[in-house]
């Protein structure tokens, strides 16, 4: 007698062995690229570090110019209190400025997005202004405002308002073409048509702007106060270079660059907590 064989394969539990295995090892690489890239700041820093202080140690740029890394250092670690507050003034001030020209320039860029007319009259004023090299306003600002942070609120915002003004009204003038015919199609008022799909689809433009402005808000202050300052980073700077410390100067220097730094990556962040569809829909390196 022949015995009758099913022909159905045989089904086995699915268990932990069926998972396919080259997932933990992607899981694992995600990570690895993840440690990396958060490493690659500090290796890029300690390659600008080493290549300051060989340049110091061969004397290929004299050292009343270029103290030595350790010499900064030291300056710091000597006046901790006296740096901790002028920082503070200094961020203080380009916090500020940065607010007054996220304020107009996004202002500005919608009216030049909303009005053909308005963009051909104001836009070659905005360029010539722009193109004004501010270093040489500091004076006049000083007679029109006085010293203090009047003066040094309207250099920040003058470097740094232009990038905001031109991303805001590129943003908003860039629909992408699918995007408006949508919004056609609804019968959308102009109203609706801007908060629902022209000022969000503008936000990474805008958001390009602002990464632009905010290191410049942080040249804005040291220059004013060069000109106008009673305190601040700018204010240390020149003071002290004035009486030969270049080595307390070049630690002002740092510490501008360093609250540039974080300020830029706080800004990056603000972006990617508020656009979280942006990198899921753009392509990556």
């Amino acid at each position: 007698m022949t015995e009758v064989r099913s022909a159905e394969p045989a089904t086995e539990p699915a268990t932990a062995e069926t998972v396919p295995a080259g997932a933990p090892r992607r899981a694992v690489g995600a990570r690895a690229a993840g440690a990396g890239a958060s490493l690659l700041p500090a290796v890029g820093l300690l390659i600008a570090f080493a290549v300051w202080w060989l340049t110091a140690r061969l004397e290929l740029i004299h050292p009343a110019a270029l103290p030595p890394p350790g010499d900064v250092l030291t300056a710091f670690v000597d006046k901790p209190a006296l740096m901790l507050e002028h920082t503070g003034d200094t961020m203080l001030e380009i916090l500020i400025g940065f607010a007054l020209s996220v304020v107009a320039g996004v202002l500005i860029g919608l009216a030049l997005a909303t009005s053909r007319t308005v963009e051909r009259m104001f836009t070659p004023l905005l360029v010539a202004v722009n193109a004004v090299p501010k270093i040489t306003l500091g004076p006049l600002l000083v007679v029109a405002f006085g010293w203090g942070q009047k003066p040094i609120l309207t250099m920040v915002f003058l470097l740094c308002f232009f990038p905001i003004v031109l991303s805001t009204a590129t943003g908003l003038t860039t629909t992408p073409a699918d995007l408006a015919e949508l919004v056609r199609s609804w019968n959308a008022s102009r109203w609706q048509a801007f908060r629902k799909v022209r000022f969000p689809a503008a936000l990474p433009q805008i958001f390009v702007g602002l990464k632009v402005g905010m290191p410049l808000a942080a040249i804005g202050a040291v220059i004013g106060e060069f000109q106008a300052g009673e305190g601040g980073l700018g204010y240390v700077i020149q003071q002290y270079a004035g009486v030969g410390d270049t080595a307390t100067s070049w630690a002002a220097i740092m510490l501008v660059a360093l609250v540039s730094i974080l300020l830029y990556a706080a800004l990056a962040l603000i972006e990617r907590l508020a656009l979280p569809w942006v990198r899921a829909t753009t392509s990556s390196r």
